[in-house]
């Protein structure tokens, strides 16, 4: 696992608060950290179906999103087989029906990434304002540190660019 493709694929709409968390997630993880060649960052935007390609190629999918589960503002989520498709049709979000018929595409083309989807409960996804509700800021270091733990789950290394420590994950 430690040489498959990794895709870290942040998706939201930037322009709805709450709503551009995985986007701000995946623009801080490469902000902060340098990843080995088969370790992609993708800002996936609201981009959906037209992320097939992109997808794709990935063997293994981190996606982070916003995850309306009638939860507490707050609340953190991972969600891997299964779990994905009901929480995703349960979502009020254009792009995450879009990225569910992207998952589906992908089975069709026989080309499906092992995929996990880490969130966080949103307060508002309604307004229209660039930045995240408190609520949702606050967890932001927790979902990096999940997504971390992820790759530390796939026996993928990375550097933290504000330290000299090279970080070495392996799964145990």
């Amino acid at each position: 696992m430690a040489n498959d493709h990794v895709m870290i694929l942040g998706v939201g709409n930037l322009l709805f608060s709450d709503e551009g968390f995985g986007v701000r997630v995946v623009e801080e993880l490469e902000r902060r950290y340098s990843f080995p060649e088969n370790v992609s960052i993708v800002d996936g935007g609201v981009l959906g179906v037209s992320l097939l390609g992109v997808m794709s190629e990935a063997d293994q999918l981190i996606v982070v999103d916003v995850i309306r589960n009638k939860g507490v503002p707050g609340d953190l989520y991972r969600l891997e087989g299964d779990a994905i498709p009901e929480r995703i049709r349960a979502k009020n979000s254009l792009h995450q029906i879009d990225f569910l018929e992207a998952l589906t595409l992908c089975q069709a083309m026989e080309k499906v990434p092992e995929a996990v989807i880490l969130g966080v409960e949103p307060e508002d996804i309604n307004t229209l304002s660039t930045e995240l509700t408190e609520t949702t800021k606050n967890r932001m270091e927790d979902v990096i540190r999940m997504v971390l733990g992820e790759l530390e789950r796939l026996g993928v290394t990375y550097n933290d660019k504000g330290a000299d420590d090279h970080v070495s994950c392996n799964p145990i």
